[in-house]
């Protein structure tokens, strides 16, 4: 009889976590729109934080250090947002729709690596994975919200934008997790590096082309301190692996 490992129970309760958490995060956005009206410059100035300086401190130093050729992967990766946005912009012919979608792309990508960083940490040992996770964890109901926002930007229904926003910010990081677990053993550390560098370019795309000048155009009395908390809590994710 197949017994399922501590290692793989510990990977699936954070996984889950970060789903049910992203959840309550579109939710709560959903049921308290004009809330969200109103606060949204302030998550949009946190995810910016966030994810512009996480690609900056961890995924794209430890990339390099992974792999030399990175940071080749990094460009190819923001030029591949950059592309991606240009398509569909030629395609629907709508501005708005090209932020949602794009802006939509990249946090699905994210996602689904925050699962492989899941596996990958929980593996090398308990205390790394739930240091990590933990920390990842934290900024899954900001990614909700803000998933929820693009889309609803991007002139998608406000239902629809629920289970869509669900779709590519919650469950992607579970599947990323379940996805690459039978694989992670196998896989070189070069090979991760890459990958990672390609987030990194995304992240970076995604951060300082979409978040920041859609935060500066409605910016608000306290966006600085967001922006900050942002890179704060991607400096307590950073600090957590090294404790």
């Amino acid at each position: 009889m197949y017994k399922i490992s501590d290692t793989f129970l510990w990977i699936a309760g954070f996984a889950i976590l970060s789903a049910l958490v992203n959840g309550m995060g579109i939710l709560t956005i959903y049921k308290h729109r004009e809330w969200a009206e109103k606060s949204k410059n302030y998550f949009m100035c946190f995810a910016a934080g966030m994810l512009i300086s996480t690609p900056l401190i961890m995924s794209l130093p430890k990339a390099i250090q992974s792999d030399t050729h990175a940071g080749y992967i990094a460009l190819l990766g923001f030029l591949f947002m950059f592309l991606s946005n240009k398509l569909i912009k030629y395609h629907t012919k709508e501005k708005e729709l090209a932020f949602g979608v794009t802006a939509a792309e990249g946090i699905g990508i994210h996602s689904f690596v925050d699962g492989i960083i899941y596996t990958v940490t929980f593996n090398v040992s308990i205390l790394m994975g739930v240091l990590a996770a933990t920390g990842l964890v934290v900024h899954e109901f900001a990614e909700g919200v803000i998933t929820y926002l693009f889309l609803i930007k991007g002139g998608i229904d406000k239902k629809k934008a629920i289970l869509y926003a669900f779709l590519i910010a919650g469950l992607t990081t579970p599947l990323g997790a379940f996805v690459v677990y039978p694989f992670v053993s196998k896989m070189g550390e070069s090979a991760l590096g890459l990958m990672l560098g390609f987030v990194s370019g995304v992240l970076l795309y995604i951060s300082a082309s979409h978040l920041l000048p859609e935060a500066r155009e409605h910016e608000k009395k306290h966006s600085t301190i967001a922006f900050l908390s942002g890179i704060g809590l991607s400096f307590f994710i950073v600090l957590t692996r090294f404790l």
